[in-house]
């Protein structure tokens, strides 16, 4: 077994002292084209303006009216149980005149069912409120700073 290491003459000039970087700058340009056209095609959105996150304190005014569902599906305004729908309905229509407009805040119990604080939203709209709202709990563990 015989092996070639340079010229019969020994000089070092047939030798190739160098990398090939040919294959290299072929690969990272055919890299570099894939990245450049992909890019704005992931990174195109339409420009919008997202709300800013934000917990604001209810700010119980003398006019909101306070409806409460409790867990058997009995509906209260206030204090004051309500008979039956209508009889919410009747009130709602006196409070959806005045100006400017009283909000409601539904308080419904955890455990009652979806039915019965749809009700109330349903009295809500054949009334003519337009402002409606939902009092709800923070979730335990959330430290609120206001």
């Amino acid at each position: 077994m015989a092996m070639n290491v340079g010229s019969p003459e020994g000089g070092e000039e047939s030798f190739n002292n160098t990398i090939n970087t040919t294959p290299l700058v072929d690969v990272m340009l055919v890299l570099l084209i894939i990245f450049l056209i992909t890019i704005p095609v992931v990174t195109q959105s339409v420009k919008l303006e997202l709300p800013k996150e934000r917990n604001v304190p209810t700010q119980t005014k003398p006019d909101n009216i306070v409806i409460a569902v409790n867990r058997d599906g009995e509906v209260f305004w206030g204090m004051e149980r309500m008979p039956d729908n209508e009889a919410i309905v009747a009130r709602l229509k006196v409070e959806a005149v005045k100006e400017p407009q009283p909000e409601v805040h539904i308080r419904g119990d955890a455990e009652v069912r979806y039915e019965a604080v749809g009700r109330v939203v349903v009295d809500c709209q054949r009334a003519g409120i337009f402002k409606v709202a939902f009092i709800t709990e923070p979730p335990a563990g959330v430290n609120a700073k206001y």
